[in-house]
């Protein structure tokens, strides 16, 4: 009998991904899903599910432990701007763990980085140790090369050599991890609203006039977390945005349901480029 594995689950399809690939292993998943982010249709393909409608690490602890989890992983989004609504104590009723962590003032800041890392530490201290989903799924990790049908042009490759750059840069200082490039200036950046926004205000901007996706991982990316993704809402907002070329980084991105985004960016004429520099 398989060690049993927990799931921290946010939105998206990764956690769905995950404990697909898990069952077919036969590797029990004990899967807490944050309410209102996660996928329902988790509790059809995890061992246990329970929903996370508060913000309570004692909950999620306790629940690890009893389904005999000693590892444990998260994938998924995460909607970090739930965090500075007003209110927000009312709103995610922390328990005690949680608000001592939020509050800890030794903390140098309250980055991505720096909240997930103290979060894998409180763990710890519940003998539940974190582990990379793609440890068990490495093949959504996207390959190196051109992935459409479309080359990019000369110009939107000068565009996203343009945009990895500063996209790397963005990743150093863990503000984001996408930018939006034309004619070789920087549109938009990548902030806690996340990629699907930040393309929509680009487009905005532009006037739907065409312009560059570039979304890296950063300089020392941990691999247990925030780990870059796109998917097929990628190219859905793109196209409904003006965007023309997505670039992203090979060995690091994860490529959601690769078949149908591949071909959504076809049908749109989406160029999409994985590189492993600039």
């Amino acid at each position: 009998m398989t060690a049993p594995v927990g799931l921290l689950a946010g939105a998206g399809r990764f956690p769905i991904l995950f404990a697909q690939k898990a069952r077919e292993l036969g590797l029990p998943v004990v899967c807490v899903g944050v309410a209102d982010m996660a996928d329902p249709a988790l509790a059809s393909v995890c061992t246990e599910f329970h929903w996370l409608r508060r913000i309570s690490i004692g909950f999620v602890a306790r629940t690890f432990r009893r389904g005999g989890v000693t590892r444990w992983t998260m994938a998924g989004k995460y909607h970090k701007h739930v965090l500075f609504r007003p209110w927000k104590w009312v709103r995610l009723l922390p328990d005690w763990r949680a608000a001592r962590l939020w509050l800890n003032r030794r903390r140098r800041d309250n980055k991505d980085d720096s909240l997930l890392l103290a979060l894998i530490a409180e763990f710890r201290k519940d003998g539940l140790e974190c582990v990379s989903a793609l440890d068990l799924c490495p093949e959504l990790l996207v390959r190196d090369g051109v992935l459409t049908k479309r080359k990019p042009t000369d110009r939107e490759l000068a565009d996203v050599r343009f945009g990895w750059t500063l996209a790397r840069e963005m990743g150093r200082l863990d503000v984001g991890q996408s930018v939006m490039v034309r004619d070789r200036a920087c549109i938009a950046v990548e902030a806690i609203e996340g990629t699907d926004k930040c393309i929509e205000r680009a487009g905005e901007l532009c006037g739907r006039a065409a312009f560059a996706v570039v979304k890296v991982a950063k300089p020392n990316q941990d691999m247990r977390f925030d780990v870059p993704t796109v998917g097929t809402q990628t190219i859905a907002t793109m196209t409904r945005a003006g965007a023309t070329v997505l670039g992203i980084e090979a060995g690091k991105t994860i490529l959601l349901d690769e078949a149908e985004t591949l071909a959504a960016a076809d049908r749109a004429g989406i160029a999409v480029v994985a590189l492993s520099g600039p």
